[in-house]
């Protein structure tokens, strides 16, 4: 069998500081690129030589690099899991041009945050969130669909749009039976809800969460206390809403009152529902695709934003996996 052939692709930056920053520590942003492409990137100065079998990731390799050497030139940082952002967002699509997110408006100000959106979806998500009296953020993960719309109900808040923020999920036991869990009812429940005031924390001063939960101002509850209520002025979101059943998605979604405005999130690939019980996220999907109002985004593995670590542990996984499935045959 013919040696594939090589090819080579050589870049020079003009600015010899920036392409330090661009390569980055120990030439660490170039190894992630290496890594990711399975490019071979040398670089000597303020120059870059890709070597690869296969010309499209070379070409990918060298498209991701500049378009982060301009996100430099325009007096921007680039921190390690931004390349990890950038060449996400080009593998899912190579046309793209990541300074429309990595420059992208800054949709929500929180009192301790900014929120930008770090992949494309992210931003179609925001956008929809802003647009719609309803929207379902629907994907795995690691895609900040949930931290999102907290930060995005954090800022409808402080802007005054809204008079109460009401976060709920479906308590649905998961390998742990609630009645084996101690404590009294609410603290049964509150290991379920713990992501929602994780999200909160990080966009809130601890004690002003506490304060307005106190208030009222702010409302972490289970679904199930959702029935019979009329949600006024409200930013309500509904997570992890692939565990609830087509009658509770029923029941939440006719909560909206006026003035309110809803995000649903789920995965649909964890559902944890009895036996063969429907998913009322997926019944969403079908019954609410063409109505008025409601938005429908839809995350990927490429919208996944992890620590590099974690994606390398996954990674691991992934090829142990592999290998023992090969073994076995």
């Amino acid at each position: 069998m013919p040696k594939a052939q090589c090819v080579e692709k050589a870049l020079e930056f003009d600015d010899l500081e920036l392409a330090r920053e661009l390569f980055g520590p120990q030439d660490a942003n170039l190894a992630a690129v290496a890594q990711k492409t399975g490019v071979r990137v040398e670089s000597r100065g303020n120059r870059v030589l890709l070597r690869g079998e296969d010309s499209e990731m070379v070409a990918f390799a060298a498209n991701a690099l500049i378009q982060m050497y301009d996100h430099l030139r325009a007096g921007n940082r680039l921190f390690p899991d931004d390349v990890d952002c950038a060449l996400g967002i080009l593998g899912r699509e190579p046309s793209a041009n990541i300074k429309d997110v990595f420059d992208g408006e800054v949709f929500v100000v929180t009192p301790r945050k900014r929120i930008t959106p770090r992949t494309l979806t992210q931003r179609d998500y925001l956008q929809a969130i802003r647009e719609n009296d309803m929207t379902f953020g629907i994907g795995p993960a690691g895609t900040g669909k949930t931290y999102l719309a907290v930060a995005m109900a954090v800022g409808s808040l402080v802007r005054k749009e809204v008079k109460r923020i009401i976060l709920t999920r479906p308590a649905v036991e998961a390998g742990e039976k609630l009645g084996f869990l101690p404590g009294d009812l609410v603290e049964k429940i509150d290991p379920y809800l713990r992501p929602l005031y994780d999200a909160l924390h990080d966009l809130y001063d601890f004690g002003k969460v506490q304060e307005m939960m106190e208030q009222g101002i702010i409302e972490i509850a289970p679904l199930a206390f959702m029935r019979g209520r009329t949600l006024n002025d409200a930013f309500i979101i509904l997570d992890e809403a692939q565990n609830t059943t087509p009658e509770q998605m029923k029941m939440f979604l006719t909560r909206l009152g006026f003035g309110s405005r809803a995000v649903v999130t789920g995965d649909v690939t964890q559902i944890d529902l009895p036996g063969h019980a429907e998913s009322g996220l997926i019944n969403a999907t079908r019954c609410l695709a063409d109505v008025e109002g409601i938005s429908f985004v839809h995350f990927h593995d490429g919208d996944v934003i992890r620590h590099p670590l974690v994606g390398r542990i996954v990674q691991a996984y992934e090829r142990h996996k592999k290998s023992e499935k090969e073994k076995r045959r």
